[in-house]
């Protein structure tokens, strides 16, 4: 079973998703931005990326300028503004077991299946 951090309006997480079903994975959805992660959970997410926390958001969305985000902010810092703004979470971020890849390029999730 996949867990997946999506946002159907995305293309990448779309692409994503459609390789989960191709491969005949169960998944289940998590509309992050309807259904925030706590920060307790982006944490964990951060953990099972084995990635710096800003490597996990999108330094490039109009409102981590507006927060006065910058690159060089403490994980905490970071995630904490995350939680409070899940338009920041890169997505896609699938999850299997204690692993999770972000699905940029979506083939990345491959490792998943």
């Amino acid at each position: 079973m996949i867990t997946l951090w999506h946002n159907p309006r995305c293309s990448k997480s779309r692409q994503t998703l459609a390789l989960i079903e191709e491969a005949g994975t169960p998944v289940t959805l998590r509309k992050y931005l309807e259904d925030a992660p706590t920060l307790a959970e982006l944490e964990q997410a951060q953990r099972a990326l084995d990635l710096p926390a800003i490597e996990m958001l999108r330094p490039s969305e109009k409102r981590f300028k507006e927060l006065g985000l910058t690159r060089g902010d403490d994980a905490s810092t970071l995630l904490a503004a995350a939680a409070a703004n899940p338009i920041l979470i890169e997505r896609p971020i699938a999850f299997k077991d204690d692993r999770a890849i972000i699905g940029r390029p979506p083939e990345a999730v491959k490792a998943l299946l």
